[in-house]
């Protein structure tokens, strides 16, 4: 029996691999846009987490046909105004290394204290069920949200994880507690951001046959 797919509108292996870890769906599969051989991306334009999930749930849709689920995630520091937010990623530059987007945080928060060094990761999924489109083709789109607080370290600790899991301490630790970075994976799972929005997100896939 051929299992149901579900396309996640990502060519992150670690996201991937991850969301696989933290949905363990029954039923469906989890793909990716390369594993269909799916060229180019979506311009992410949006201001908001919520908005960029959108955007890339409703054409990975659209061009595979599947059901799509979309993953938009990123951190937003206090001290920065909410920032780097949806340029996480982007924060050192197009290209950023997390090496480099690690460094760039630590400098602009440099001298601060524990208490003006307060941050939060954020992870919003998208659905979007190219089946059930309505008469002017829109899609209809479940969102989820997980977040998980925190602050920023004062030096990198730690190999696991990745982006800035090695400079961000959740709130259940001390300040210089240890960092995501030093987590193992399954502990990280309990807290993460991802994980929250995963765990919302679930009962719906699962009602949907995946």
């Amino acid at each position: 029996m051929t299992r149901p797919r579900l396309l996640v509108a990502t060519r992150s292996v670690h996201k991937l691999a991850e969301l696989r870890d933290l949905l363990a769906l029954d039923q469906g599969e989890l793909v990716s846009l390369d594993d269909l051989g799916i060229a180019g991306d979506v311009e992410e334009t949006g201001s908001t987490f919520e908005a960029n999930a959108r955007l890339k749930a409703r054409h990975g849709a659209r061009v595979s046909g599947l059901p799509t689920l979309a993953d938009d995630s990123g951190l937003e520091v206090d001290e920065l105004g909410g920032g780097p937010g949806v340029r996480t990623r982007r924060y050192a530059g197009e290209n950023a290394t997390d090496v480099a987007n690690n460094a760039k945080l630590l400098a602009a928060l440099d001298g601060l204290q524990a208490d003006r060094r307060g941050a939060r990761y954020v992870c919003v999924l998208a659905l979007a069920l190219p089946g059930d489109a309505g008469p002017r083709g829109g899609l209809p789109m479940r969102l989820v949200r997980g977040t998980c607080r925190g602050r920023i370290a004062r030096a990198p600790r730690g190999t696991g994880g990745f982006g800035y899991d090695p400079i961000f301490e959740p709130a259940t630790e001390p300040p210089g507690g240890r960092t995501l970075g030093e987590w193992s994976q399954a502990a990280k799972n309990e807290i993460s951001h991802r994980g929250r929005a995963a765990r919302r997100i679930q009962p719906i896939l699962r009602e949907l046959g995946f």
